[in-house]
């Protein structure tokens, strides 16, 4: 019913990810190849037909989209008012940063991570402090002691939580969940919980709500969500922050419109309203061929470039490859892969912890394209592997 093999071109058309040399194949920023759902394309087409594009209000429509599709997706009950438009995720988490927090003071997250999550935290005055997720080799889990004694910090005013984990692959589980709640309760830590990836779990496996695991975990988080990621639609600039507890709602309301980025443009409400409401199987069919994509990476690494593991294919569509059996700069690795085999990545250096040794690889994209760039994957270890 849905042809996520259909070919795109996206050159000229001011892709931040296709805006590369020609021949290059981008595998890097996090968005999709694909057209978004059949029902948000015509949502936006008859937003367009009307030709007036005014100032917006957000309507019924709007909470009732984001209360709908958490209480039947996620398990999760949502008032109406614990919802506030922001015009995206890293926008609500600045404004988080720079007005539930003080210059100076020190906002943790656990590394390696979303890079943006650093520059949030840097370009607003305050200090990263990271707490590395522990690294077996195979998964990653959080080193508790760790985690406490930078929570104990009372410099350590706010905590990120990336819930699933970009890049890792990480669904947290509801105990582990908690138990962050707990201390952060304890240290006097506000939660950001970045939950954007959500939607985009493996079929059959389903994310955990930081707000909906206790009481504790309510009262002290801030959430944003959004549709944006998982429909294609990071350019609409629409998304939400959930915030149950009423004081500290109160507080992120006044910060986002302080900011100016709590007003809908004229297109951000009927694609939000038409995704959530009718967009549920075409996104069931995308995880589908989204997993498939993943496995298919996997596979073909395994087989043909054993010195690279694969991570979790648990969450999203970005795998973390470990690379360190071939270098520890994936920085100097990446920039070689792009030069000689003409495929872009990420290198993982950017998200902090022990990223050195990763690169990141996003399979959002054709079949015919992963193939591709699996094969110059391949050529290009090769080609590094056998310099002299």
């Amino acid at each position: 019913m849905y042809d996520f093999d259909k070919e795109i071109n996206r050159r000229n058309t001011g892709s931040l990810k296709w805006d590369v040399p020609e021949g290059e194949l981008p595998m890097w920023v996090a968005d999709m190849d694909f057209e978004t759902a059949p029902a948000v394309k015509q949502a936006l087409e008859k937003r367009a037909a009307h030709g007036v594009f005014g100032y917006s209000i957000l309507p019924d429509a709007w909470y009732e989209a984001y209360r709908n599709w958490w209480s039947s997706r996620h398990g999760l009950q949502i008032e109406k008012e614990w919802l506030v438009f922001c015009t995206g995720v890293i926008p609500a988490l600045s404004t988080a940063v720079r007005k539930l927090t003080t210059p100076g003071e020190k906002i943790l997250i656990q590394t390696p991570v979303y890079n943006i999550f650093f520059n949030s935290i840097i370009n607003n005055g305050r200090f990263v402090a990271e707490s590395p997720l522990a690294y077996d080799g195979d998964r990653y889990t959080i080193d508790w002691e760790d985690l406490e004694q930078k929570l104990s910090d009372p410099q350590v005013s706010m905590m990120i939580l990336c819930n699933p984990h970009n890049p890792v692959g990480n669904i947290w589980d509801r105990k582990t969940l908690e138990r962050i709640g707990e201390l952060c309760r304890k240290y006097h830590v506000i939660v950001f919980s970045d939950e954007i990836h959500c939607d985009l779990t493996a079929p059959g496996k389903e994310y955990v709500p930081f707000a909906g695991v206790s009481e504790i975990c309510r009262s002290i988080s801030v959430t944003a969500i959004a549709p944006t990621k998982a429909f294609n639609i990071a350019g609409l600039q629409t998304a939400a922050v959930m915030v149950p507890d009423e004081l500290l709602r109160h507080r992120m309301w006044r910060a986002l419109n302080t900011d100016e980025v709590a007003e809908p443009n004229a297109f951000a409400v009927d694609a939000t309203v038409a995704a959530f409401g009718e967009g549920g199987e075409w996104l069931d069919a995308l995880r589908e061929y989204l997993q498939e994509n993943k496995k298919t990476v996997k596979e073909y690494i395994q087989k043909e470039i054993p010195q690279i593991k694969v991570g979790s294919l648990d969450v999203t569509y970005l795998l973390w490859l470990d690379c360190s059996k071939i270098t520890d700069n994936t920085e100097g690795l990446n920039v070689y892969l792009r030069k000689k085999a003409g495929v872009y990545l990420s290198e993982g250096n950017i998200f902090g912890g022990n990223g050195a040794g990763f690169l990141r690889f996003n399979t959002a994209t054709t079949r015919k394209n992963i193939l591709e760039g699996l094969k110059r994957l391949k050529s290009g270890i090769e080609g590094y592997l056998s310099r002299p």
